[in-house]
């Protein structure tokens, strides 16, 4: 018998260690159904009834890949190890194995499946790579010995070498294609395809991330449907035949399609998505391709700057926080969806926080609240601490109506100056950059008070100058120059003749002394109250009786001028501190109430506790009013407003400066609201617990003026 190419003998087979043989072999592929023909074509080519295609990875196990004339006994077999096997031979020794008759050649191995299974004759031709490689295995055998012809032969190696053509196709195919789909899984963007029938063919990890599922092989519309709800970037839901790829597959080339994405306990994504038709060479259609970039980040940056310039450019053009409060919380709550916000200052000396502006969205439902107390932990709690407090849902949480609190501070060096307060349904945006945001929205807030309140303080010294000027002008200068001319006359007249006129005379110089010597008590008065030199005593005050007095005092001039004062006491109101100097503010307030109101107009003087810690007096009129310009100025030394001086209503502008002096050291406060009607409305508020240790006068600051 001859046996060509077949090198020195073998051992027989081993155990499980070797290499695996797998068969028998069942086609169920479109590479195993090609190999399987190429088999049957081999078979009828060398006069074989049974030829078998062998491939490896790596030149260590088979695997049977095409086949044609298997008997069904093969199945018996199992995976034997593959050096028991004549193709094993052939994979190991890397030359043809060529024999007439199996059976009697003593360089087979014992337990060759081959024996089992009856052949008798066999040829195998290795299968070379491109770099000559084994890449596989061609065979043809017979159950009965026979002497195989060189045309035979010829045909089995020839075989061999075109499957190799075949192999080293179907590798670079399949390099390329394993190049194509790492390049597409590992990319950032997501990518998916559709076959003709709108069928998803394909998508990558980053979609699958996005949407949150894969549904390979299923409609786009339900890929979509069960993605979660789509809308465009307004909000508005997305139809089927409007999603991008559906409109490539109709022909369409969609660039930058904004889509928002909501999947189930994640935030909502941006993204931007391009989709592009698939045509064959003859133009038809095939599918189409979608690419989709999350966008999120960089919108997400684009908004954090259009808010942030958009709050610059408010503060830089504005006169007042009260003026750029709206439109800098506008600007906050539209950039980000949120439908309520409000602007709150520290009354450093009162110890409390004043409302300072409010903004609703259109259709916004609710009433805002009113001042923060016990209640308004979020405001409070950011105002106390000097840091953002959450409250509520965490970011990324479902929309639902103001479910979210945010509170930011406004922090100038370790004081804080403002409070900004928002309310939200769902704050889709992270936590940390949020925050930073709004900590730099708070921290121009905080430059511009500061800023602000250094303009008022110099803007209010040259008042104080010119003002001081003009009194000495007019107010000093008008009894001085009565009293040298009554003087002068006195000492230029004849005794004798004089004696009637000298009381007249004496009244005059009497009414003058007592002017001049009021002005330099207050301006003493003012003085001794900045420097915290004033005395002032710290005893119980009933401040309901002290104000029922002062009303009581003051109703004969009221009357007079056919002024009604209205007296509302709702509640018995006990303060700590110096019971004259208290008097004084109440009858400096319910004084310049009944002067600047005429007619038959109505003065209204309030006392009540807003809550147990304070106590409020407010004080109303329907009077002339102080002008919008100038109502910053209010409680500035010298301060006269336009309509007082019109009315020639006399004063010397240091009334109000002394009462806020007063009431800041009982650590209280005094500001000017807006009036409901004509007139004006003074609220002071004092705490109603005992005094803390501090020096009166401490934290006024001369002539300046609350923003």
């Amino acid at each position: 018998m001859e046996v060509r190419g077949l090198p020195a003998p073998v051992p027989d087979a081993a155990g499980p260690g070797d290499a695996g043989y797998r068969a028998p072999f069942a086609p169920d592929g479109p590479a195993e159904r090609t190999a399987s023909s190429f088999a049957a074509v081999l078979a009828r080519v060398a006069g074989a009834p049974t030829a078998l295609v062998h491939r490896t990875e790596d030149g260590e196990r088979l695997t049977l890949t095409g086949a044609a004339g298997v008997p069904a006994g093969w199945a018996r077999v199992g995976h034997p190890p593959a050096r028991s096997t004549l193709a094993g031979l052939v994979l190991m020794h890397q030359h043809p194995i060529i024999s007439a008759d199996i059976a009697e050649d003593p360089r087979v191995p014992r337990y060759a499946p081959a024996l089992e299974l009856g052949v008798r004759a066999y040829v195998g031709f290795p299968i070379r790579g491109d770099r000559q490689q084994i890449a596989g295995v061609c065979t043809v055998v017979d159950y009965r010995p026979r002497q195989w012809s060189p045309r035979e032969l010829a045909a089995v190696d020839e075989a061999a070498r075109a499957y190799a053509v075949f192999v080293a196709e179907q590798q670079r195919a399949d390099t390329q294609r394993r190049y194509l789909d790492t390049l597409l899984q590992s990319m950032r963007i997501g990518v998916a395809a559709c076959d003709e029938h709108g069928r998803l063919v394909f998508d990558n990890e980053s979609i699958r991330r996005l949407m949150g599922t894969t549904l390979v092989g299923t409609s786009v519309r339900e890929w979509a449907r069960r993605g979660g709800p789509l809308t465009d970037v307004a909000g508005r839901p997305l139809e089927p035949d409007d999603l991008p790829l559906l409109r490539a597959l109709r022909g369409e080339s969609v660039r930058d399609a904004g889509i928002l994405i909501t999947t189930p306990g994640r935030p909502t994504r941006t993204t931007s998505s391009d989709a592009e038709p698939i045509l064959g060479a003859d133009g038809r259609r095939l599918g189409a391709v979608l690419t989709v970039h999350d966008v999120t980040e960089r919108r997400r940056a684009e908004r954090f700057r259009d808010v942030d310039r958009a709050v610059t450019e408010v503060l830089a053009h504005a006169d007042s926080v009260r003026q750029a409060g709206p439109q800098v919380l506008a600007a906050v709550c539209e950039g980000f969806g949120w439908p309520y916000a409000e602007l709150w200052l520290v009354d450093q000396d009162a110890d409390t926080l004043v409302p300072a502006a409010r903004y609703r969205a259109p259709g916004t439902a609710g009433d805002p609240p009113g001042e923060p107390g016990p209640h308004d932990a979020v405001t409070g709690a950011a105002w106390r601490t000097g840091r953002p407090v959450w409250a509520g849902e965490t970011p990324g949480s479902p929309a639902t109506p103001l479910r979210t609190s945010l509170a930011v501070p406004a922090t100038s060096g370790d004081r804080v100056l403002a409070v900004l307060s928002f309310g939200a349904g769902a704050v889709d945006d992270p936590a940390d950059p949020l925050i930073d945001l709004l900590a730099g929205v708070g921290a121009h807030i905080a430059e511009f008070v500061e800023r602000r309140r250094a303009d008022e303080l110099s803007l209010a010294l040259t008042h104080s100058k010119q003002e001081y000027l003009a009194l000495i002008g007019h107010e000093m200068r008008t009894p001085l120059t009565s009293i040298s001319a009554y003087v002068e006359l006195l000492r230029e007249s004849d005794p004798a003749s004089v004696v009637d006129e000298l009381p007249g005379m004496l009244d005059v110089l009497s009414r003058n002394s007592a002017s001049l010597r009021a002005i330099v008590d207050q301006l003493l008065d003012l003085a001794a109250l900045d420097s915290g030199h004033a005395r002032m005593a710290r005893e119980p005050v009933d401040l309901t009786a002290t104000v029922r007095a002062a009303v009581a005092a003051v109703q004969p001039v009221a009357t007079a001028a056919g002024v009604t004062v209205a007296l509302d006491l709702r509640a018995d109101a006990v303060v700590p501190g110096d019971a004259g100097r208290l008097r004084q503010v109440v009858d400096e307030l319910i004084g310049n109430a009944v002067k600047h109101t005429f007619g038959t107009g109505l003065v209204t003087v309030l006392l009540e506790r807003p809550d147990p810690a304070a106590v409020e007096l407010t004080v109303a009129d329907t009077g002339v009013g102080i002008p919008a310009a100038e109502q910053d100025r209010l409680f500035e030394r010298f301060y006269r407003s336009e309509h007082t001086r019109q009315h020639r209503i006399p004063g010397n502008g240091l009334g109000l400066a002394v009462s806020r002096a007063v009431v800041e050291a009982h650590h209280g406060s005094i500001r000017l609201l807006p009036a409901p009607g004509p007139g004006t409305r003074i609220t002071v508020r004092l705490p109603a617990g005992a005094l803390p240790d501090r020096p009166a006068g401490q934290g006024h600051t001369a002539g300046s003026a609350p923003s």
